[in-house]
This record gives C-alpha cells, sequence and structure tokens, in this order.
C-alpha cells in the first residue's frame, strides 16, 4: 500500500471511531427519558430495516440466506446483550468511564479464543490482559461504591462483545459484509424486544416503555444511521491500510468520550479514572504489537 493510501485508511478509521463515540453520546443524553432497553429496540429495528433495504437492492432476495444458523443467533444474543448493557451502563456511568472499560473487550476476547478456538495465547497477551483488569479495578473502584453492582455493566457488554467477536470468526467468508451485518442486527432484535417486553411487565417504573417524544425517534434513528455509517468507514479503512495499522486508532473513541462527557454532561474524571483508562489503554496496544 502507498503512504497516501495509509494515511487515507487512517483518516477513515478516525472519521468512523469518533462517529460511534458520539452516537454513544446520543445515546446517553436519553437517560431518564425512555428504558435502556426501548432505546436499543428501536435503534436495532431501524438499523435492520436500513441494512435489510441496502441488502435487497444489492443483492436481491436471493441475498438473505443465512449461513450457520446457530452461530448467527449466538452473534444476534451477543450484540443484544452487550447493547443493552453499554447503554444501561452510559445512562448510570459517566460516559468515559463506561467506554474505557468496554475496551477490555480485545482483552476478554485473547482469553475466550484461548478456551472456545483453541487459538494459542502468548505471554505477552496474558500480561496485557492481567494490566487491563488492574485499570478496569481502577475505574470501577468509585462507581461500584456509589452504585453497587451495577456498575459491573460494561464488563458484562465487553464480555458479550468478545463473544460476538469469536462468532464472526465463526462465521467469517460465509457471506458477504453486508449480509453479516444485516444478519447481526437483524437477530438481535427479537432477542431486546424481549427484554424491553420483560422490563415493561416487571413493574420497575424505570423499565415502563410508554409513548417516546418524537426526539427520542430522532436521535435514535441518528444513532442507527450513524453506527452504520460508522462501521462502513471502518470497513474502508482497512480497504486502504492493514489492520495493525489502524487498531490503535480504536481508542480515539476514548478521547471523544472523556471530551463530550466533559461538555454535554458535566462528568469530568478524576485522577484515578484517567489512571485506569491509561492503563487499559496501554495495555490494548501492548496486545497490538505482540499480535502484529
Amino acid at each position: 500500500m502507498t503512504s497516501s493510501s495509509a494515511r487515507s485508511g487512517l483518516l477513515y478509521a478516525l472519521c468512523g471511531f469518533a462517529l460511534l463515540s458520539i452516537g454513544d453520546a446520543v445515546i446517553k443524553s436519553i437517560a431518564g427519558a425512555w428504558p435502556g432497553t426501548a432505546v436499543a429496540a428501536l435503534r436495532y429495528s431501524i438499523g435492520a430495516i436500513g441494512l435489510g433495504t441496502l441488502l435487497f437492492l444489492k443483492e436481491g432476495r436471493q441475498g438473505f440466506a443465512m449461513p450457520l444458523p446457530k452461530l448467527q443467533w449466538l452473534r444476534g444474543f451477543s450484540v443484544a446483550m452487550a447493547t443493552i448493557c453499554f447503554f444501561s451502563s452510559i445512562f448510570l456511568m459517566p460516559l468515559a468511564d463506561a467506554t474505557a472499560i468496554g475496551f477490555t473487550s480485545p482483552m476478554i476476547t485473547a482469553i475466550f479464543s484461548a478456551i472456545f478456538l483453541h487459538e494459542r495465547t502468548h505471554a505477552t497477551k496474558w500480561i496485557a490482559i492481567f494490566v487491563a483488569f488492574g485499570g478496569v479495578l481502577m475505574i470501577m473502584r468509585p462507581n461500584v461504591m456509589e452504585l453497587g453492582w451495577v456498575a459491573l455493566l460494561p464488563l458484562a457488554a465487553a464480555m458479550s462483545m468478545a463473544f460476538m467477536i469469536i462468532g464472526n470468526r465463526a462465521v467469517a467468508g460465509t457471506g458477504s459484509p453486508l449480509l453479516m451485518q444485516f444478519l447481526v442486527a437483524s437477530l438481535a432484535v427479537p432477542f431486546i424486544l424481549g427484554a424491553a417486553l420483560i422490563g415493561h411487565f416487571s413493574g420497575v417504573e424505570a423499565l415502563h416503555v410508554g409513548i417516546p417524544d418524537w426526539t427520542i425517534i430522532a436521535r435514535c434513528t441518528l444513532v442507527a444511521v450513524t453506527a452504520s455509517f460508522g462501521h462502513w468507514m471502518i470497513y474502508m479503512a482497512t480497504t486502504r491500510a492493514s489492520a495493525a495499522e489502524i487498531a490503535p486508532m480504536t481508542y480515539v473513541q476514548l478521547l471523544i468520550a472523556v471530551g463530550l462527557g466533559i461538555i454535554l454532561f458535566g462528568d469530568w474524571p478524576d485522577l484515578t479514572s484517567l489512571a485506569g483508562a491509561g492503563i487499559i489503554v496501554a495495555s490494548g496496544l501492548i496486545l497490538w504489537r505482540g499480535s502484529r
């Protein structure tokens, strides 16, 4: 690849990851107005409809064939749980803290890969994993004291995302990227809708799903569009630069999350949280360097 192509790839990745963080901030702005389960259900329903329309226009009816159905349902369930847990966490925690804990997903994926895919995990990976979880404990300490065990939600989201990545590896090459994106979104919808219904009839006031204000629908639509476009830009980045070059750009999300948290929500991170986030980022870079 030429240097100009690599630079454009990094720019695509930068914009793509930035869009994902902006979408998270938009979701956090709905906190208290509608349950996280309902927000997730609407966001993925809109995304599935949009991706399904694009898939039909591009590949026709035959493009909807589902390869390896059990694994596809696993991907859908995993992303549903990850979304519910993460959306709920950013309703309750500072955006930067939840985002930083979410960055443990690559480390958890390394553990799951060794267990389920029998992939070799060298010493560098294990060091990065243990150091990262030290950073997680630093960030979670004040949140667990303040919120209780619900502060574990972003860690549960990271674990669910790790399962989705394992599923992605298992189905890689069995269909077009657009089909894979449509399947994971559409198969997540039934699980998220189920969670929203359970919450609605549970009697918990915070989980009651009423008729949303039009601004909530608009914000969910905006997130569905920006997230899909962000993932497309990250995919385009991989066509112009190597995955190894792009990987560190994901930490742009954390920087933007810190900035948006301060500007929009007044969430100033304390020194302990910043130190924990720095440790997680350093661990991710160690993991990335060791896997090049």
